[in-house]
């Protein structure tokens, strides 16, 4: 039997018209396109700043 290929993906996700993005904007938009395609995604995502450090409450 041959075994399941997945995917991982690490990296961070930019506006390109330096407009802010939400974590709701992009987890929204990232599971429709998921399971659009009868996919699933299991782990975590989390809000920076512009210089890649973690946001832990947004104002």
């Amino acid at each position: 039997m041959k075994r399941p290929i997945r995917v991982q993906i690490e990296g961070s996700i930019y506006a390109n018209n330096s407009d802010n993005l939400t974590q709701e904007e992009f987890l929204d938009a990232f599971i429709e396109f998921v399971e659009n395609r009868g996919w699933s995604f299991g782990g975590g995502s989390f809000q920076i700043d512009e210089e890649g450090n973690h946001i832990d409450d947004i104002e």
